[in-house]
């Protein structure tokens, strides 16, 4: 998996960091430097295991789906012409169908 070897990578990344940090005269600046360093790695580390549990999640909802229904994806906005007149109700509730990427359907009033 591609997060998981971005993880280990990160690990491996701020273990050489703070060994070198170690290596050096042990003041004030250097600690606050090596604290700086782990508090990076840890906010790096979070957000990958953030994205990974996403992954498991939209995997496990894939597997439990049916072939060929129709799943909302979400929302997306863009432009439109209106005019005096027009319902603009029913312009704003047009909906797109995709299947692989690429656009089936335009269901609604453009």
């Amino acid at each position: 998996n591609g997060i998981d070897t971005r993880l280990q990578q990160l690990e491996m990344q701020g273990q050489r960091m703070v060994s070198e940090l170690q290596k050096q005269e042990s003041n004030e600046a250097v600690q606050q430097q090596m604290a700086a360093v782990q508090n990076k790695i840890n906010e790096d580390k979070n957000k990958l295991l953030q994205q990974k549990n996403q992954v498991l999640q939209q995997l496990q909802q894939v597997q439990t789906l049916e072939l060929n229904k129709e799943v909302s994806q979400g929302q997306i906005d863009s432009f439109f012409k209106v005019a005096t007149g027009d319902n603009l109700v029913k312009k704003m509730q047009v909906e797109v169908l995709l299947r692989d990427g690429v656009i089936e359907e335009i269901r609604g009033e453009l």
